[in-house]
């Protein structure tokens, strides 16, 4: 697999610049681009700036609202609702952040609901952050159809992708992060960009066959991970993303045919997120558990387990001593041609040593 290295903080401030001539505003340019490049130092290439060119199609498109009238409001049961207006999910998941973490300085945990706003990326960034300042955090986002059973006349619930992150004592914060499809959507979209075969087993073409080619994949359905298991898990999805932060545009839009574009994630979805005190509710008692718990879980792998979000934090912590970050070479060649067609000059690819980018580009973990 070819990679290139960009320096980090130079190619960060390009993103910025690149969402910018979409009209996103600046700050808020900057908090999209925090996301993203801290997904791609965490090795979740399917998430990062890859993601960049659709969510410039879909700001221009007016699919994503570059200048949303974002507004966050108290609820009657002490969470809270952010109308998103279109955002892009980065910006609303930052808005839900700041309001929802100081509540947990009066109350052990907090609900909130975030209606239509864009593709959250990968959901563990914004659980992961909450972990890092002490709480406890689950998230949820809806997502349009995109996955069905062999027998289905084509998608019929969301791939659903869910997201928890919690404090470990002494150690990195614990951060999974799944969609309920045996694989993410991203991973075929990456596939397909690089004219790579997906295996057997991640989805079914139109005519409800599975394949192998990603285009054939992205025209027809992805299959569930463990199957029932999997849909049951989008169900649960569902009931907590969609029904809890439900309004009547996302009613109304269930009674239309789904449109499900082959180029990225459809915006204007919803979301829900749970933030939770655990010292709060554990009588002081969280931290030892946490701690004792990792500790017998390592002693059963024979030193080799390790937590989700571990090998993550090693990979981040690489690209902050080094201050390059690997990327695919193609997909490199795409910012290449995306920033000629903008006008502003992409950061240049610069050598490096072969350590910094050993198990990079894989799957989160």
């Amino acid at each position: 697999m070819s990679v290139v290295h960009v320096q980090y903080e130079p190619l960060r401030t390009w993103c910025a610049r690149m969402l910018q001539t979409a009209g996103v505003p600046a700050e808020q340019a900057r908090v999209a681009a925090h996301y993203l490049l801290r997904t791609d130092a965490r090795g979740i290439a399917t998430h990062g700036i890859t993601r960049l060119a659709s969510y410039l199609d879909k700001l221009e498109s007016a699919e994503v609202n570059a200048r949303p009238d974002l507004r966050v409001s108290a609820d009657e049961a002490g969470g809270l609702l952010v109308q998103a207006d279109g955002a892009l999910g980065q910006l609303a998941l930052r808005a839900a952040l700041d309001h929802g973490l100081p509540l947990l300085r009066k109350q052990a945990m907090a609900a909130i609901r975030i209606q239509a706003c864009g593709h959250l990326g990968a959901l563990g960034m914004y659980a992961l952050e909450a972990a890092e300042q002490g709480f406890f955090c689950l998230l949820a986002q809806r997502t349009p159809p995109l996955m069905g059973m062999p027998g289905f006349q084509g998608p019929a619930i969301g791939n659903n992708p869910f997201a928890y992150a919690s404090p470990v004592a002494g150690r990195d914060p614990l951060v999974f992060d799944m969609a309920c499809s045996v694989a993410a959507r991203g991973h075929i979209l990456l596939k397909a960009r690089e004219g790579s075969a997906i295996p057997g087993d991640w989805a079914l073409d139109a005519q409800g066959r599975p394949t192998t080619d990603p285009q054939a994949a992205l025209q027809g359905s992805l299959l569930p991970s463990a199957m029932h298991k999997g849909m049951g898990l989008a169900m649960l999805v569902e009931c907590l993303a969609g029904g809890l932060a439900a309004s009547a545009a996302s009613v109304a839009a269930l009674e239309q045919p789904a449109f499900i574009p082959t180029a990225g994630a459809m915006g204007r979805q919803s979301a829900w997120m749970l933030l939770i005190d655990p010292q709060g509710l554990s009588q002081g008692m969280f931290d030892a558990y946490m701690g004792a718990w990792a500790d017998s879980y390592r002693r059963q792998g024979g030193g080799e387990a390790r937590l989700p979000g571990q090998r993550g934090a090693r990979l981040e912590a690489r690209v902050r001593a080094s201050g390059l970050l690997p990327i695919h070479a193609s997909i490199y060649e795409e910012l290449v041609l995306l920033a000629h067609s903008r006008r502003v000059p992409l950061p240049a690819a610069v050598p490096a040593s072969a350590s910094v980018c050993d198990d990079r580009l894989g799957l989160a973990g």
